[in-house]
Parts: structure tokens; C-alpha cells; sequence
């Protein structure tokens, strides 16, 4: 586990619990650092008040080496920073204070949801629509031909909704199976991640809304 955090008092709190859990925590505290042993951890808890750069330009940078669990644990709480955090690739988001049952709890959530994400050459079909190919096994989607980079959590709902091509996933559903909590407040995160995949793929109508529903993968015209 790489926690990147400033403070000391949070960062011993966090480890301490951490490794009750049987964690074995590496604490830093600047960006470089982290981008440093990133490679090295097998999930990330991340600050956004770091001294030598932003947390979520770090949060950037990190997504474009490595595509480890993160979650962001910050003190900022305004949904612009919420927003951007999941924008740029975080799995969740926590705001300080935060009670550590619900923290570990999240945690358990990410590496269940992450571990359980199927392996290349597992065997799942690839699911075609219009010039848009989504292939679960590998994770990959591709529009007419060149890929598109997506978030973990992006490619998750798309690859949710293309299980089977045809039904109506309701909200509940997706962030049940997504977020591991039918109630969570991340029902907002939800809609953020659906904007975020129809801009990335400039494809609309890939998922496509029922409204006081859920979502359904688009039937596309073909290429």
C-alpha cells in the first residue's frame, strides 16, 4: 500500500490501522517520491495537499505509468475537486475527517471490484456497436479502429453495460456492482463517468440514458 501524505499525525493514524488489516503500508510524502514507487505498490491512498506538486496533477501523472487503485483522502470537499479527482482516473473519493471503518471499507470495495476485473485471454466475447469495439478480457476499446484510453471505473460501467447489449442496467445496479453500494452519494460519480466515456469515445450515444432508470450501451449504426 503507497499512502501519499504530508501530515504525520494522519499519516501514523492511517498506517496504523492499515497494517491491523495486514497492509503493508510505504509512506511518502512528496509527488516525486510517489511516482517513484508507484510500480512498487499494489494500491494508492493519495493526498491532494502535497508540497512539491498538486495531488491531482500527481494524480494525472500516475494514471499515465500505471493503472493502480487510488483513492483520493483529502481535506477538500468542493465538488469541483471531487470531480476532477474521478475525471482524471481516482477510484474513489474520501473527505477528511472520515470515520476509518468507512475508509477500509472503501478500500475492501476497490480491491474486490479491481481483483475480480478478468484477466486478458480470459475468454469473454468482444461486444460491437457501430465502430465502437469493447473488449472485456483485454480491457480495451477502440473507435473505428484506434484505441481509447478510459478510465479503470470508466471502462468498468461500459464493460457492465455490454454484457448483455440489449437490457436496461438500472442505477442501483451499476453502482452496486461498480461502486460495491447501491445507496452510495457516488451516485453522482455515476453520471460523471458516463459523460466522461461518451466524450472520450465521441461517441454520444454509446450509453444512452432511461430517464428515472438507468443506462442501456447504444445500438450504433455501423461503420
Amino acid at each position: 500500500m503507497l499512502l501519499v501524505e504530508d501530515d504525520d499525525r494522519m499519516a501514523q493514524a492511517l498506517a496504523t490501522a492499515l497494517a491491523r488489516r495486514g497492509h503493508t503500508v510505504r509512506r511518502v510524502i512528496r509527488a516525486a517520491e510517489a511516482l517513484r514507487h508507484a510500480r512498487e505498490a499494489e494500491f494508492v491512498l493519495l493526498d491532494l495537499g502535497l508540497p512539491d506538486l498538486d495531488g491531482l496533477d500527481l494524480l494525472r501523472k500516475l494514471r499515465t505509468v500505471c493503472a493502480l487503485p487510488l483513492i483520493v483522502v483529502t481535506a477538500r470537499s468542493e465538488e469541483r475537486d471531487v470531480l476532477q479527482a474521478l475525471r482524471a482516473g481516482a477510484d474513489d473519493y474520501v473527505v477528511k475527517p472520515f470515520r476509518m471503518a468507512e475508509l477500509i471499507a472503501r478500500i475492501d470495495t476497490v480491491r474486490r471490484r479491481t481483483g475480480s476485473a478478468p484477466e486478458p485471454g480470459g475468454g469473454e466475447r468482444q461486444v460491437r456497436t457501430g465502430d465502437v469495439a469493447i473488449d472485456p478480457a483485454a480491457r480495451t476499446v477502440t473507435v473505428d479502429g484506434s484505441p481509447v484510453r478510459l478510465t479503470r471505473r470508466e471502462f468498468d460501467v461500459l464493460a457492465l453495460l455490454a454484457e448483455q447489449p440489449g437490457d436496461v442496467r438500472s442505477r442501483e445496479e451499476i453502482l452496486d456492482r461498480i461502486w460495491g453500494d447501491a445507496f452510495l452519494a457516488s451516485s453522482r460519480s455515476l453520471d460523471v463517468h458516463v459523460a466522461g466515456i461518451r466524450a472520450k469515445t465521441g461517441r454520444p450515444a454509446l450509453v444512452r440514458t432511461i430517464r428515472g432508470y438507468g443506462y442501456q450501451l447504444g445500438a450504433l449504426d455501423g461503420p
